[in-house]
């Protein structure tokens, strides 16, 4: 058994991963964070089976088990030796099915999870950005800060807090206004670092964008702001970004 408590078969020790040996183990295991992953092979002599190993060191702290037990397949319609990442932010089951991957290495498995490591607040970056886009939730609520700001890790824990609250709704986006690479997202709303912090809303179907009202943002004026758009009336106001709503100091 791990430290998380959960069964290990008898397979090697340098695997250090453990085994879902039947329905209600896998349950536990995929509720147990934001982020699971799951091999789903039918032995270690399956193909990619090893390059999972490396790959699951590479993504730590996520959580990665393998499971051989075909009741847990059938349970997660897995057909065949499949990678899978569960997720509870969109309640999403994201498969890689090794049999239709072309060529399977460590690195390229690690990308993949990396890539679908969307968790209840997900920092932006070049590698996040594929997975947040390929959600089925198309509604993002992102949080512009500045990491090393006074209020940074405060801001991130209030809304990690809130976005349980909009399963399903929104994707909750951490965008770091001290790197300089997120300079574009900045100004796709109007803004710069030196604005920050402030909370915007895109939606990807409409394709707009909007801010939040500047002032103290609180779980309370962030649940406010996504419900405006929940119910349609942040739709009747002006987009974010436009020329005359920007105050230069």
């Amino acid at each position: 058994m791990t430290e998380d408590g959960f069964l290990c078969s008898s397979a090697p020790t340098d695997s250090a991963l453990p085994s879902l040996t039947d329905i209600p183990t896998a349950e536990a295991f995929i509720d147990s964070d934001d982020v699971v992953v799951i091999g789903f092979f039918e032995g270690e002599e399956s193909y990619g089976y090893k390059e999972f190993l490396a790959a699951a060191k590479e993504v730590k702290p996520i959580p990665v088990a393998v499971c051989s037990d075909k009741e847990v397949w059938t349970n997660y319609s897995i057909e065949s030796d499949t990678i899978a990442i569960f997720r509870k932010v969109d309640v999403a089951q994201e498969n890689l099915r090794l049999s239709d991957a072309k060529k399977v290495d460590a690195d390229g498995l690690t990308r993949f999870i990396k890539m679908n490591d969307i968790r209840y607040l997900t920092e932006y970056n070049q590698v996040t950005a594929v997975g947040l886009f390929q959600s089925q939730v198309k509604t993002h609520i992102l949080l512009f800060a500045n990491r090393g700001s006074s209020d940074y890790s405060a801001l991130q824990k209030r809304l990690r807090a809130l976005a349980p609250d909009f399963t399903g709704k929104f994707l909750f986006v951490l965008v770091n206004g001290a790197v300089k690479g997120n300079a574009k997202s900045l100004q796709y709303f109007g803004l710069v670092s030196r604005d920050l912090p402030r909370v915007g809303l895109y939606d990807s179907d409409l394709d707009k964008k909007w801010l939040m009202p500047k002032g103290k943002i609180t779980k309370d004026s962030v649940r406010a702001f996504c419900q405006s758009f929940l119910g349609g009336e942040l739709q009747e106001t002006k987009e974010a970004g436009e020329p005359e709503a920007k105050t230069e100091l």
